[in-house]
C-alpha cells in the first residue's frame, strides 16, 4: 500500500466516522489514532524526545554540549 492509497483510506474511514458519529467524535477518533501512533513510535525508538525538544526550543539549550554530528560522509 502506498502513502495515497493509505492517505485515501484514512479520509474513508474519517468521513464515515463523522457521517456515523457526528464531526466531534470524529475528531476525537483522530485524534485518539494520533495519541496512539505517537506512542508506538515513541515505544519504538523512531521518535527521540531530546531531539524534539531541542527543535521545539528553536537549538541547544543554555549550557548543554551541541548534539553529536553525524560520522556520515557528505555527499558533493
Amino acid at each position: 500500500m502506498n502513502p495515497k492509497h493509505l492517505a485515501a483510506l484514512l479520509g474513508f474511514a474519517f468521513v464515515a466516522a463523522w457521517v456515523a458519529f457526528g464531526f466531534g467524535n470524529a475528531l476525537l477518533c483522530l485524534l485518539g489514532a494520533a495519541v496512539f501512533y505517537a506512542a508506538t513510535a515513541l515505544a519504538q525508538g523512531e521518535i527521540d524526545l531530546v531531539r524534539l525538544q531541542d527543535r521545539i526550543q528553536g537549538g541547544a539549550r543554555a549550557g548543554s554540549p551541541p548534539p553529536p554530528r553525524s560520522s556520515a560522509p557528505r555527499v558533493r
